[in-house]
């Protein structure tokens, strides 16, 4: 399971489905997104396309077996909240929470917000392949595996390297919180542009 080289640019549209409600099929699994993700912000903190994110999400969770459903949560910019909103949702109750600078998570229903079954705190160190792996690994929990966790790089001075823009992106995305819009179902399409 590799992630296929990004060999031409990809756009991302997220376009809106209707209220994000419930869902019944026990091998599905909600990817969350923040405010801010595909629009305003189109790349993560280290310019990895949204495009791709959803793209090797949808296609780590498929390979699987699971069956993913896509949301965007205007109501806050905290990640556990997003994927635990996420996960509330889900059929299988398992979800993948993403901001915009790529931090993602993977939350399951019955935890406590603030628990999560896998982080991925630093963003820099995510790649398309690394978001493939996080899709499998969601689609597994769904099916109520208990995959291996996603071996994620650790780079001690990513935090300071990365620390400004981070908290700039933050700031950005705190902008785009809607409190008096509710969750919405969407539809991800990908373009490919050569």
């Amino acid at each position: 399971m590799t992630a296929a080289p990004v060999d031409s640019v990809r756009t991302l549209a997220l376009n809106e489905v209707g209220p994000a409600e419930k869902g019944t099929r026990p091998e599905e699994v909600v990817i969350a997104l923040s405010p801010a993700f595909g629009d305003p912000f189109t790349k993560t903190i280290v310019d990895v396309p949204h495009a791709e994110v959803i793209r090797q999400l949808l296609a780590g969770i498929e390979e699987r077996g699971g069956v993913a459903r896509v949301i965007k949560v205007y109501k806050t910019a905290d990640l556990a909240a997003i994927a635990h909103h996420g996960a509330k949702l889900s059929g299988s109750g398992i979800a993948v929470g993403v901001l915009s600078r790529g931090t993602t998570v993977l939350h399951q229903r019955d935890l406590a917000r603030l628990s999560n079954l896998e982080l991925f705190p630093q963003a820099p160190l995510l790649d398309a392949e690394v978001f493939r792996m996080i899709g499998a690994n969601a689609a597994q929990y769904a099916q109520g595996q208990s995959p291996k966790p996603v071996p994620t790089r650790n780079d001690q001075m990513a935090r300071p390297r990365w620390q400004a823009k981070a908290a700039l992106l933050h700031l950005k995305e705190f902008e785009c919180i809607d409190h008096s819009r509710e969750a919405v179902e969407v539809e991800p399409v990908i373009t490919k542009v050569d």
